[in-house]
């Protein structure tokens, strides 16, 4: 239970966050993504008080550690840079790109109503439905080659 507590005010830190910064605002997104023109360097800033904690967290961390909620901390990612990470790389730039969401303000944006929100958490959720398949399949080539 104190798991989902935990994950609960996470969450709705996490949202209250997003919504402060700005980062539910498709133009602001696209004024980030705007290099040669208005650029916004706001997304930055938010970024890297994402990355700041979760640097710290995997610093101090010793192995076997435990989070608050009792729950193992995250591995640190691999660095090696796969075809399956490209590609997933490049679509998640792609959309993010094109809507102006990433899937955190996507949900978080929800609260706001409207049809175009709503259509994109699904296809967002179409395509982490179809991302293991289509991974497994680049795996493969990846293999074969």
């Amino acid at each position: 239970m104190s798991r989902l507590i935990i994950a609960a005010v996470s969450g709705g830190l996490f949202g209250a966050g997003l919504h402060l910064s700005g980062m539910t605002d498709t133009a602001r997104v696209r004024g980030f993504l705007d290099l040669f023109g208005a650029w916004d360097p706001t997304l930055a800033f938010v970024m890297g008080g994402a990355l700041l904690p979760m640097a710290l967290a995997w610093r101090w961390a010793q192995p076997g550690a435990v989070s608050w909620s009792g729950a193992a901390y995250p591995a640190r990612p691999d660095p090696q840079i796969t075809a399956r990470l490209a590609v997933g790389s490049v679509l998640f730039g792609i959309g993010w790109g094109l809507v102006g969401l990433c899937p955190g303000p996507a949900i978080a944006a929800l609260s706001y109503g409207g049809t175009s929100g709503a259509l994109f958490v699904l296809a967002m959720l179409a395509g982490m439905a179809v991302a293991p398949a289509a991974g497994g399949l680049l795996d493969r080539r990846a293999a074969a080659a």
